[in-house]
């Protein structure tokens, strides 16, 4: 094994599980999170040795990642049909009352860029400017996205209101 592939081996072992939560919580699926990273990392691969800094490479690969989860929203591939034991015109119900599926859940409906941001922002840690970089995009488009990606959430999160009629109190 070359000192190229070696160095390489050594970063793959040490950063695709956390690499791999990450595009969990952008995708909501463990398949589709692996196939993110495995296309992040051969991305990283081909131009291994074009990168300068090997001790920084986790901001980079993040964008990498990031990039890919957007460009897949964009061909498509969400939009394919699915099977499902319910009814599409009907929202299935929370698998369970655990707050960390119901997040999970929640976090899937809402769209991709905002996603994105919040991802970065409240899992990874980033600050807007990390985050912003990380995007490409500016800072005040990342803290406009978190803002509606939150409400997005808190809206997709609250109980529903049931309205007794006929109750008398």
């Amino acid at each position: 094994m070359s000192d190229r592939d070696g160095a390489f081996a050594e970063y793959f072992a040490a950063r695709s599980g956390a690499m791999r939560g990450t595009a969990f919580l952008l995708c909501g699926d463990w398949h589709r999170a692996e196939d993110l990273v495995q296309t992040a990392f051969t991305k990283l691969y081909r131009h291994w040795n074009r990168v300068s800094h090997h001790e920084a490479l986790d901001p980079y690969v993040r964008q990498v990642l990031i990039r890919t989860y957007i460009d897949d929203g964009r061909r498509g591939w969400w939009r394919r049909e699915r099977p499902s034991d319910t009814p599409a015109d009907r929202p299935a119900p929370p698998a369970s009352s655990d707050d960390r599926l119901v997040l999970l859940q929640a976090l899937a409906e809402v769209p991709p860029r905002q996603r994105a941001v919040l991802v970065l922002r409240y899992w990874e840690d980033m600050t807007v400017d990390e985050t912003a970089a990380a995007l490409g995009c500016s800072a005040g488009t990342v803290k406009s996205q978190a803002s509606r990606g939150l409400d997005t959430l808190r809206a997709l999160m609250s109980p529903p209101v049931t309205v007794v009629r006929g109750a008398t109190r």
